[in-house]
């Protein structure tokens, strides 16, 4: 006679391995690590105050 398997627990477990496999491809699709992440805002800020320095203020304007 086989081995006693419980379904419920083996229904959860293919579950949570799928789940799992969805992570890791949207993980590689859409992540970034905090370093790439920190370093895109640090261009961004640096790219908008490069913007505003260049920019003309005109005290006459109507």
């Amino acid at each position: 006679m086989g081995n006693v398997i419980n379904l419920n627990r083996f229904r959860k477990r293919a579950e949570r391995e799928a789940t799992a496999k969805q992570a890791d491809t949207n993980r590689a699709k859409f992540g970034r690590s905090k370093a790439e992440r920190s370093a895109e805002e640090t261009r961004a800020d640096q790219a908008k105050a490069h913007l505003d320095q260049h920019q003309i203020d005109r005290e006459d304007q109507s």
